[in-house]
């Protein structure tokens, strides 16, 4: 995911969170609107489906809901191992604690589940049949670039990500597995950031 947040060298102002959230939703809310409009208004398509073949062929919610969970925790842990035992993914943690700052569990929660849903409607379920795989995971790194060369990992990271996102969309034929995935990884993934880098990176 991606908002705008505090420098790390400035401690978060009062009230930063909630202003935080809130254009974090309307951001959310535009991208969401560009997805639903371009596939389904000018292509006359199914966002929620890769092709129309998987239109047809339908999906079972439970087996993409579980795929999606699994991919999800890999996520979660293999970046939870990075964080704990590189220099650059402690260094990246604390840095991406102070862009967020102290927004709490609740709001952590829903930025993930606005984000998650948003970003892999849009990169997924619209950009990705058009473009293709690696461009549709290109453009989503993008979203997450902070021209500071202590974020950097961050994009290559949501590259990669997003080539995982894109793999499950099309794998699976539908959006239920990418969208839980994404939301497993920034729902566990905020509020560990806040609860374990929140002091070092000078919130309150």
């Amino acid at each position: 995911m991606t908002q705008p947040g505090n420098h790390p060298s400035e401690p978060p102002q009062e009230g930063s969170a909630s202003r935080l959230v809130a254009m974090g939703l309307y951001f959310y809310a535009a991208m969401m609107a560009a997805a639903l409009i371009w596939r389904m208004g000018f292509y006359r398509e199914a966002i929620f489906f890769a092709s129309p073949s998987d239109e047809a062929r339908g999906f079972d919610p439970l087996s993409d809901f579980a795929i999606g969970l699994g991919a999800g925790l890999v996520v979660v842990v293999l970046s939870s191992v990075w964080t704990a035992y590189t220099r650059w993914g402690r260094a990246l943690a604390v840095e991406l604690a102070a862009l967020v700052g102290p927004i709490g569990i609740p709001n952590a929660l829903l930025l993930a589940c606005a984000s998650g849903l948003a970003e892999e409607t849009f990169f997924r379920g619209a950009l990705q049949p058009r473009v293709g795989l690696v461009v549709a995971s290109v453009l989503f790194a993008g979203l997450h670039f902070v021209p500071r060369r202590t974020l950097l990992p961050w994009t290559v990271f949501a590259g990669i990500a997003g080539l995982f996102f894109g793999i499950l969309f099309e794998w699976t034929g539908n959006l239920v597995a990418p969208v839980t995935a994404h939301i497993v990884v920034n729902g566990v993934n905020l509020p560990l950031l806040e609860r374990r880098f929140g002091k070092e990176a000078g919130n309150p």
